[in-house]
């Protein structure tokens, strides 16, 4: 894991927090393990240079937090469009569809499948799609990995559709990406220190492809963000958000990264042939229980 000497800054959960001019996030309470561990889970509002926002994921209201994005985006009139970026942070959005139904939604290929309740206006597979917003906001989804229908469920939670607001150099990203705001004594125990940046732990299992080339294919799409998009803040959904200097701390973990990729590519090639790449099951796309948020 990643350390750094700037401290996170703790937010209170379920309030509207500022980041950086026009990008707001929020904070809420996710626990598993039968209630034991809250790994915590999160939201972001950002203001575009049309005034409108987009929301970025979404989470369980309180009568404050709808008070205050009602405050914010005018009854949510303001709202342009809501985007889900995690396969599996799904449980918040049928409420948070009925709080703001007059908007476009647009989700990853599994949010399309799981919640028809809501009228999806496109997937975030299609880069058409994702350039909508661009060059103010940025949606970029990893290499290496699957995004249509990781499997499986239960444990392949790591990719997410990474967001970049370029006006205020702040980074969302989901499970891919987890960094320490006073992680509780059950993260400890695992290692998880304050402070602390790491992947998600299913990189060593299934959240790469098995292939030699995997590893390597999402390092380099690493450094490729890391060249292109020059952000100082990120806000992670595990469970925290650095305000400054969070580029230097994303560029010291994939470099303290390498031997694991190496590790990881090599265990691939004494497994598979380089074209032996998961693949979809069309019996296990609709799974439910295994959401993360």
């Amino acid at each position: 894991m990643s350390t750094s000497k700037s401290e996170p800054v703790h937010i209170e959960k379920n309030v509207l927090f500022e980041i950086a001019t026009n990008f707001w996030n929020i904070r809420a309470s996710f626990k598993v393990l039968v209630g034991l561990l809250d790994v915590g889970t999160h939201m972001s509002l950002i203001r575009l240079n049309n005034g409108k926002f987009l929301v970025i994921d979404t989470v369980p209201l309180t009568d404050h937090t709808q008070t205050e994005i009602n405050h914010l985006t005018d009854n949510g009139k303001n709202i342009e469009a809501v985007i889900a970026v995690h396969p599996f942070h799904t449980l918040a959005f049928p409420a948070f569809y009925e709080a703001f139904p007059n908007t476009k939604y647009y989700g990853t290929p599994r949010h399309l499948r799981r919640l028809t309740q809501i009228p999806w206006a496109g997937s975030l597979e299609d880069c058409q799609t994702r350039k909508i917003w661009e060059p103010e906001v940025e949606l970029r989804i990893p290499a290496g990995a699957e995004f249509v229908n990781p499997l499986p469920e239960t444990s392949n939670h790591f990719v997410s559709v990474f967001v970049f607001h370029r006006p205020s150099r702040t980074l969302h990203v989901d499970d891919t990406i987890a960094y320490g705001d006073h992680p509780s004594f059950l993260l400890k125990l695992i290692g998880f220190k304050h402070g602390s940046m790491a992947f998600h732990p299913s990189i060593k299992g299934p959240g790469l492809y098995s292939t030699p080339e995997a590893p390597f294919e999402f390092r380099n799409w690493m450094k490729t963000i890391l060249n292109d998009w020059p952000f100082d803040n990120i806000c992670c959904a595990h469970n925290g958000v650095k305000i400054g200097g969070a580029h230097d701390q994303v560029i010291e973990l994939v470099n303290l990264a390498e031997p694991l990729f190496k590790k990881l590519s090599e265990k691939n090639r004494k497994k598979h042939s380089s074209h032996d790449v998961p693949a979809a099951n069309p019996s296990n796309m609709n799974v439910s229980g295994d959401e993360c948020g």
